[in-house]
C-alpha cells in the first residue's frame, strides 16, 4: 500500500509519439498527477481523459505535469492519445503488470469485446488518480476496482488551490496502533 509523505515506486514507461517518462526526472515545481486508465477499450476512459486534457493548463499554472498512462501497447495508446485529440497531456502506454501492482492499481481480466467493439486485454489495470510530489513522495491518492465514479479533475485542482497557499500537508500518513 501506498503511503502519504513516503516515495512512491519508481515509474518509468515510453511515450507516446518518442521518449520515456521517468517520474524520478521530472521537473514542475509541484508535482506530477498520474493518471493510469483502463486501456483504449474502456469508453469511461475516454471520456474522463477528455476532462483531463482540458485541466492540464489549469495543472501547469499551479506547477503540477500531468500524465496519463495504461498498460496499453504503443499503438492502442497512441489510438487514446488521438481519440481525446490531446495536445498537452502526455500519454504514456505499456505499463508493467507487476508495476500496476506496486502502485496498489487493481488488475482485471478481459471480458472479451466492449459496449464501444473493442477487445479487452487479457489483462489490464483499473484505474487510479495519484498527486506526486517533486521528492517523488505521494501526496493524494486514489485507486478504484472499477472503471466508474472517478474523482473529478476540477476538485483536485481546487484542492490545490487550498493546499499551496496553506502549505497543507499529504493526509493518511499515520500508521500507528489505532
Amino acid at each position: 500500500m501506498l503511503l502519504p509523505r513516503k516515495k512512491v515506486p519508481d515509474l518509468k514507461v515510453p511515450l507516446v509519439g518518442g521518449g520515456e517518462f521517468d517520474l524520478s526526472a521530472e521537473t514542475s515545481e509541484r508535482g506530477t498527477v498520474v493518471c493510469f486508465y483502463r486501456g483504449l477499450h474502456c469508453p469511461i476512459c475516454a471520456n474522463y481523459l477528455i476532462e483531463f486534457e482540458k485541466r492540464v493548463p489549469e495543472f501547469a499554472e499551479r506547477g503540477v505535469g500531468a500524465i496519463a498512462i495504461s498498460s496499453d501497447v504503443e499503438e492502442r495508446g497512441a489510438a487514446m492519445a488521438e481519440k481525446v485529440e490531446a495536445k498537452n497531456l502526455r500519454f504514456a502506454y505499456g505499463l508493467d503488470l507487476k508495476k500496476a501492482k506496486e502502485w496498489g492499481l487493481y488488475i482485471s481480466t478481459s471480458r472479451g469485446t466492449t459496449s464501444i467493439g473493442i477487445e479487452e486485454p487479457a489483462l489490464f489495470s483499473e484505474p487510479g488518480l495519484f498527486m506526486i510530489t517533486p521528492e517523488q513522495t505521494l501526496y493524494y491518492g486514489s485507486t478504484q476496482t472499477m472503471p466508474f465514479v472517478r474523482p473529478h479533475f476540477s476538485e483536485l485542482v481546487a484542492g490545490l488551490d487550498f493546499a499551496i497557499p496553506n502549505n497543507y500537508p499529504a493526509r493518511g500518513e499515520y500508521t500507528g496502533e489505532v
